[in-house]
């Protein structure tokens, strides 16, 4: 048995290939290219980041705002560049800083956009910073920018592993629940609407189809980062990351995430593969060796940089845990859920009314929401807690010390923060609506933060 010192040096400070390195960083630049132009021709800017006249910003990220149309566009352009010089290694660390910062940027605009495979892109965008993914096979080398080189210390590619097992095995342990192993939810609403599926529609519609699904969707997810690192298995284990994540793209609506993951997972293959693909896209086939540089120069033992990945990935395996300093159902009170690898685990909707009151007489005004939301805003603000608490402010602020003319002429005058309550019905997995939020609870006076929501009611089934 390898002791764990010895263990630890093999997995971090081994020289090793830096191929399969080379190969991400092709892959990685390749899908944010394709994936940014989607993004544009498909017109989700102006649908995303420009037709809003509100933003449901991250807790700490107010000051983060679309500043104008010019600079969302401008900002889509040079996420395009970047995405290609990163793909041919041309100022590369320029690149990769500036791609890491732009997209984490556009995420935060507004949270009713998160989803799990855009937070797995900055994750993945910032520690590509740190690795010299330019050092072979790149145009930074051509114009001698940087000095070739064909070993590395092993952690700069079991990083960028260790990076694709937290979300998968987080992705499991998420899915080792009541609704998801003994209910067979959400799969049961979702597969009964997939009758018209190519040959195997008809048995989509069966109940025994959705559990057989989720046990197979809970074991992949536990077991596929184990697999992919045996050298036995990981043939067989890349050809179920393939079968599984083409199967929920055909079906589901979940965009690039599974493309992402069958593209991310290459890097699990031997030395001798990504060098067969270099080998592919190189005309000068002599200069790729399978060898290892006896002599090559020891890299410097970087204790800033130790301590930044330390503290980076013990930040990523609590933060899925924080939702068990929660009370009450996740599922219900999502506290907790965001940036935990939770995927297509919920079907929740909901109708949120929002009510102004007036102070002295006591008399309250129904908002109307989409004055001030779109369609898919409303949506994903009415069966979450923090963006409704969020609104109420937003509603409070809009008319603070406000005059309101109604129309039979009366005249309404608003106080310093007028109080606004809210009526919100949700359904969780289909099985009825019930009241979400105490709609007597002055929502303009509880304060945004990470202590629990006590206006959120308790879940009864």
């Amino acid at each position: 048995m390898m002791g764990i010192k010895k263990w630890t040096k093999h997995l971090v400070y081994n020289q090793v290939p830096i191929y399969p390195l080379i190969i991400y960083r092709i892959v990685f630049g390749l899908m944010m290219f394709f994936s940014t132009c989607r993004f544009v021709i498909k017109g989700w800017i102006h649908d995303l980041y420009l037709t809003p006249k509100y933003f449901f910003t991250y807790l700490w990220f107010d000051w983060v705002n679309p500043i104008s149309e010019d600079f969302i566009y401008i900002a889509f352009i040079i996420l395009i560049i970047c995405s290609l010089l990163i793909t041919f290694g041309l100022l590369y660390r320029a690149s990769a800083i500036i791609f890491f910062l732009l997209f984490t940027y556009i995420e935060l605009i507004d949270k009713t956009n998160y989803l799990n495979h855009y937070y797995f892109i900055s994750l993945i965008s910032f520690i590509i910073i740190f690795l010299p993914a330019n050092k072979l096979f790149s145009l930074d080398i051509k114009f001698n920018f940087v000095k070739k080189k064909t070993t590395i210390s092993a952690w700069k590619i079991n990083i960028i592993k260790f990076q694709i097992g937290i979300v998968y095995f987080f992705a499991g342990i998420a899915k080792i629940n009541y609704h998801w192993l003994f209910e067979a939810q959400p799969l049961t609403n979702w597969l009964k609407h997939q009758s018209d599926f190519p040959l195997i529609g008809n048995l989509l519609t069966y109940d025994i189809t959705a559990f057989l699904f989720s046990w197979f969707g809970a074991l992949f997810d536990l077991s596929i980062f184990f697999i992919l690192i045996s050298k036995k298995w990981r043939v067989f284990g890349y050809f179920l990351v393939v079968i599984f994540h083409v199967m929920t793209s055909i079906m589901f609506p979940i965009g690039v995430f599974p493309l992402v993951m069958i593209a991310s997972t290459l890097i699990f293959f031997s030395d001798q593969l990504h060098i067969s693909i270099l080998k592919f896209l190189s005309k000068k086939n002599e200069s790729l060796e399978l060898t290892i540089i006896q002599n090559s120069e020891l890299e410097e033992n970087n204790q800033i940089l130790k301590v930044l990945f330390i503290a980076f990935f013990v930040l990523q395996l609590l933060l899925p845990l924080r939702y068990l300093l929660y009370p009450g159902k996740l599922f219900w009170t999502e506290q907790g859920y965001r940036f935990s690898w939770r995927v297509m685990l919920i079907e929740k909707a909901g109708y949120a009314q929002f009510f102004i009151h007036e102070p002295k007489m006591d008399r309250k005004m129904l908002i109307d929401n989409k004055k001030y939301l779109t369609a898919q805003q409303e949506k994903m603000m009415a069966t979450q807690p923090d963006m409704i608490l969020q609104f109420a402010h937003f509603i409070s602020s809009e008319f603070k010390d406000s005059t309101i003319i109604e129309t039979n002429g009366e005249i309404i005058c608003m106080g310093e923060k007028p109080k606004v309550t809210a009526q919100v019905k949700v359904s969780l997995f289909n099985k009825g609506s019930k009241d979400f939020v105490n709609s007597n609870i002055d929502l303009s006076k509880e304060e945004r933060g990470l202590k629990n929501k006590e206006w959120i009611l308790p879940y009864e089934d």
